[in-house]
């Protein structure tokens, strides 16, 4: 067996319990043939050659030499993938026989495209092309007018999403349909990951005119016109996807596209997509997780954000295979290729593992022999997935404040709204995502608690779907800035939120090393709120924080705004991140407000803030656990788990059964970086661990048991006690 592979999941008896569930290791088959591929397969492949980043000579003819469609459907197939995503169209070259565009030298007169089509579908494999849309230099040399302009008049090297291009793609596309291809995948739909952001061409300019009467404004003025202006972008980007999927959809109805998407975290308004927008274009939502690129704890983040995107149908993510990037050529241990794969899964997406081959396009043989152990066990467990979600807690997403208060420093949005989850997977809440754009009340009340974090920006139809969640029963926790700006992102003189929160607003505090205090017992009912956090001990709640006059609400805690010495009170210059200590009470750290037949619980500060800063104390985190426990003391589910295990509930109503996810992030600490110190980037999971966990179920159920052999569980009562020994782990309860 490979060292690398550590599960305590004997490989015979992952085959054994595929047979038992009714589905073979490798998922050919396994799901009705009349089912679209994205909707019966599990995992799969995107295999490309890597080099053409850095740019081709063409007379360097070994690149992609070795590039073989035959052999790469070949390896896909034997590993367990169900389909196959194949390098098609990249910056400057195809990888097939076109009329448009060169192909890469090094080919000859092989088709790559071809080959895989033919061997891909012999061996039951779906085979989609991939092709970038951005950056497509070949296309702009022969092309320069479908270039972006910036602001200055400058061109962009990126194409315009409005100009020529569009039938251009088409063009293209139809060659690749003719293939007999499953679908097509096209990425890189942004407008600049890197300034300059936007499009000045005169395609735009007209539009732009056309629509507003006016001139396009030539910076971020962050007013009327340059919210016109967002808009012609997202339209932009949003038209062109969906004359795409249309146009591939009328030559054949059967051939699927998608788009890698992105909308969510870390990018903002500067990439042209917002979540919902352009999540519901092409047949499915396809995006990525990275390690590298958006930290581990991003993974199960994504598969609930693009869930929330698009609610009821497939969602896919995407992995990859290397260390730090896409281009790298290592290969990550089993475990940690586990670790994410299995975490993706649990959340219910379906995975794509992305292998970038070596210069001259050959298959790394040692990668594939982990890739077969990886996706025979996601096959084997292959039942316990897809189930619909337990989720105790709803985080608000705000597109209207990421982009109106982000504005070019999205993270001043992000860092609450990632804070929040962060807390939810430490205390291991069953958390889900709820979208500003297609948030309905009948969504909102799927959830018993739902989080505003920092959501600065609220219309008065939101806000009025926020009270009447509450006043049905509906538990409500705010953060920080909720409710302060207007839809520009200027300061308001009131809060939209007073009746929701029972205060007056005062103002914010222009300081974020903000404090709280516990300086007594609090009213009856009142003191879970501050759970064992010692009293009279002032302790750091990094983030924004609000001054309220409270009316109805009844107050928990003080709010201490940060000690400045004389000199930073004079000095403009001063840095608001060299902290002091803690200072005056300013307001309340706490209100609580009855409202009908539900509760509002607000934070002046910005608990979920500080869990995602780089000054996170556990206290910070522990308020937010507090909060959701003091009003929803005896959820469905209660899990106990070291805080580097995350947690997903599944139920399956079919079965009748609950399905607790259990998923162990292991890895050592890591030494100072030789650059960019003090940051440190994580180590790879090369061990399973072992711990204890407790699950707690308030309704009775009849049965437990654990998939994993090797964990041992005893059961007190509606308690269970658990001790696992690997990365994943499901429990199965029967009621």
């Amino acid at each position: 067996m490979n060292p690398n592979f550590r599960t305590t999941i004997p490989l015979p008896w992952l085959a054994a319990l595929a047979i038992a569930l009714g589905y073979p290791c490798r998922g050919h088959g396994a799901a009705p043939e009349n089912k679209p591929w994205f909707q019966r397969c599990l995992v799969g492949m995107h295999i490309d050659p890597t080099g053409t980043q850095f740019g081709i000579d063409p007379k360097d003819t070994g690149y992609a030499a070795g590039f073989d469609g035959r052999d790469v459907a070949r390896h896909c197939q034997e590993a367990g993938g169900e389909y196959l995503c194949l390098w098609t169209r990249d910056e400057q070259h195809v990888y097939y026989d076109s009329k448009l565009e060169p192909k890469a030298p090094g080919l000859g007169s092989r088709d790559v495209l071809r080959e895989a089509v033919e061997e891909g579908h012999k061996r039951g494999l779906a085979v989609i092309a991939y092709n970038t849309q951005q950056y497509c230099l070949e296309t702009l040399r022969q092309h320069p007018e479908w270039r972006m302009v910036a602001a200055d008049g400058q061109p962009i090297a990126r194409v315009c999403f409005r100009s020529g291009y569009l039938d251009y793609m088409k063009k293209l596309l139809a060659e690749q349909l003719a293939y007999g291809i499953d679908g097509l995948e096209l990425d890189m739909m942004d407008q600049g990951f890197i300034p300059p952001y936007g499009c000045w061409c005169p395609t735009c300019q007209q539009e732009f005119e056309a629509q507003c009467g006016r001139p396009m404004p030539r910076h971020m003025t962050w007013d009327e016109d340059w919210d016109r202006m967002l808009e012609l972008r997202y339209a932009s980007s949003d038209h062109f996807e969906k004359e795409l999927t249309q146009y591939v959809h009328r030559l054949n109805p059967r051939a699927t596209v998608y788009f890698n998407y992105h909308g969510y975290p870390p990018w903002s308004w500067q990439c042209g997509q917002r979540p919902v927008q352009h999540a519901v274009n092409g047949d499915f939502l396809a995006g990525e997780t990275g390690l590298w690129g958006f930290g581990a704890l991003s993974v199960g983040l994504n598969a609930e954000f693009f869930r929330a995107a698009r609610p009821g149908n497939p969602f896919n993510a995407a992995i990859q295979r290397g260390v730090r990037g896409y281009h790298d050529q290592t290969t990550r241990p089993l475990n940690d290729l586990r670790w994410e794969l299995l975490d993706l899964l649990a959340h219910g997406a379906f995975v794509t593992l992305i292998d970038k081959t070596g210069f001259d396009g050959r298959i790394d043989p040692a990668a594939y022999d982990r890739f077969r152990l990886l996706f025979n066990e996601a096959l084997a467990k292959r039942a316990h997935f897809g189930h619909p979600p337990v989720q105790e807690i709803g985080i608000y997403y705000s597109s209207r404040t990421r982009d109106w208060m982000g504005r070019d420093k999205p993270a001043d949005y992000f860092m609450a709204f990632e804070g929040a989850h962060k807390a939810m997977v430490y205390e291991h809440i069953p958390w889900g995502i709820v979208h500003e754009e297609n948030m309905t009340l009948e969504a909102l009340r799927q959830f018993p608690i739902l989080l505003l974090p920092n959501a600065a920006i609220l219309s008065d139809s939101q806000v009025l779907l926020f009270r009447r969640y509450v006043e049905a029963g509906g538990k409500l926790i705010i953060t920080g800035l909720s409710g302060t700006l207007d839809r520009f992102g200027r300061k308001q003189q009131e809060s939209s939120l007073p009746e929701l929160i029972g205060a007056r607003l005062v103002g914010p505090l222009e300081s974020q090393d903000n404090w709280v205090t516990f300086p007594a017992a609090a009213g009856p009912g009142l003191n879970a709120l501050q759970g064992d956090i010692r009293s009279a001990w002032p302790f750091l709640v990094k983030g924004p924080a609000v001054v309220y006059q409270p009316a109805a609400a009844s107050v928990v805690g003080d709010l201490l705004k940060p000690r400045r010495t004389l000199l930073q009170q004079k000095a403009s210059t001063a840095d608001p991140d060299w902290l002091m200590s803690a200072g005056e009470r300013v307001g309340p750290a706490i209100l609580v407000n009855r409202l009908g037949q539900g509760t509002v619980l607000t934070f002046a500060g910005s608990p979920d803030f500080a869990t995602a800063s780089e000054l996170h104390i556990v206290e910070a985190r522990k308020l937010l656990r507090y909060a959701v426990r003091f009003l929803n003391p005896k959820p469905l589910v209660e899990i106990a788990a070291p805080a580097t295990v995350e947690a997903v509930v599944t139920d399956d109503p079919a079965q009748r059964a609950l399905r607790v996810h259990l998923i162990a992030y292991n890895s050592p600490p890591q030494a100072t970086p030789s650059s960019d110190s003090p940051y440190v980037l994580p180590a790879l999971i090369e061990d399973a661990p072992i711990y204890r966990a407790s699950i707690t179920v308030n309704r009775p159920f009849k049965h437990a048991a654990a998939l994993n052999r090797s964990t041992r569980l005893r059961r007190h009562a509606n308690r269970l006690d658990l001790t696992v020994e690997d990365i994943h782990e499901v429990i199965v309860l029967q009621y």
